[in-house]
């Protein structure tokens, strides 16, 4: 293609693409959410660093008012694992944003899926204490002996532990790697991650799924309890949130590619991990900012009356 008329004609290299006038080869454009080319790159920055701040301004709040009773009232050490795993999650977004690499590639999806877990492994014992705590007020009740500190740890580091499993077994045999795609657009090469294995991928989503619906199920089961000390109805919402936004993702993020499936994932992330944020702390910052007067053992515990 480096000569005119000529009778035999020599093809592009497959990172290469011939001009117009077919005389010789120009190399393709090179696809990827770009921090300094792509403007939706620069939004999602803005939006992770916004959420970040907002995060961190809910988890110093909960410190400064880690002894009043609306922070202990529904396990304040679950509170905290909570916030900082959303934190976590949202940090996890960097790893998709830029050129994608090996390592990036090989951290994103399992960093994000063990983080998450955290958090949705938390609201599973936070729903499971408040069932206990009500079944245990009644006298000589045997629900009394699960009251502790221990169970809720437990749950906690037995969810999430399964889905370390699956990540670190996914790391161990079919890492994602860094890949290029010339063929799906012509005179284009989609810089993107392939997730190495399809099956311990999914297997990291349908467990997120699988604790999602879980924490749904007893949040919605103990919805009805007083109001005063029951977070479960915002537990509830959060998880409808969380269901919706990746049950609408996947087929959305199966009919793209390049950046636009990454754009997809992203969002799918921040909307879940904000969700669960503003349904779950931001009515208690409403409290602790603006009617503190509400945050006294008598308000919280007046389901006892009941």
């Amino acid at each position: 293609m480096d000569q005119d008329d000529s009778e035999t004609c020599q093809m592009c290299p497959m990172d290469e693409w011939p001009n117009r006038e077919k005389t010789r080869c120009l190399p393709k454009l090179q696809e990827f959410l770009s921090y300094k080319e792509d403007k939706m790159a620069s939004f999602f920055c803005f939006l992770v660093i916004l959420c970040c701040v907002i995060t961190c301004f809910t988890l110093k709040k909960f410190i400064l008012y880690w002894d009043t009773p609306l922070v202990k009232a529904n396990n304040r050490t679950l509170s905290f694992t909570v916030l900082v795993s959303l934190l976590l999650s949202f940090l996890c977004v960097f790893f998709f944003l830029g050129r994608p690499l090996d390592i990036t590639c090989m951290l994103r999806q399992t960093l994000f899926g063990i983080f998450f877990s955290l958090a949705i492994s938390s609201l599973i014992a936070k729903s499971m204490m408040v069932c206990i705590a009500f079944k245990a007020t009644k006298p000589s009740s045997s629900w009394k002996k699960w009251t502790g500190v221990t169970l809720p740890y437990s749950i906690v580091v037995v969810c999430s532990s399964v889905q370390v499993l699956i990540c670190v077994s996914w790391l161990s045999t079919y890492p994602p790697y860094q890949g290029f795609d010339m063929t799906t657009y012509p005179g284009k090469i989609i810089i993107q991650c392939n997730e190495g294995s399809d099956i311990w991928f999914y297997s990291m989503l349908g467990y997120l799924g699988f604790l999602a619906a879980v924490s749904f199920v007893l949040a919605f089961m103990v919805r009805t309890l007083p109001d005063s000390y029951n977070e479960a109805k915002y537990i509830t919402f959060s998880m409808l949130v969380f269901c919706s936004v990746w049950i609408a993702m996947i087929p959305a993020y199966l009919s793209t590619r390049g950046k636009y499936m990454v754009a997809v994932e992203i969002f799918a992330i921040l909307t879940s991990c904000a969700g669960i944020l503003s349904c779950i702390f931001l009515p208690k910052l409403y409290i602790l900012l603006i009617k503190p007067y509400l945050n006294t053992r008598k308000h919280v515990f007046s389901w006892v009356r009941k």
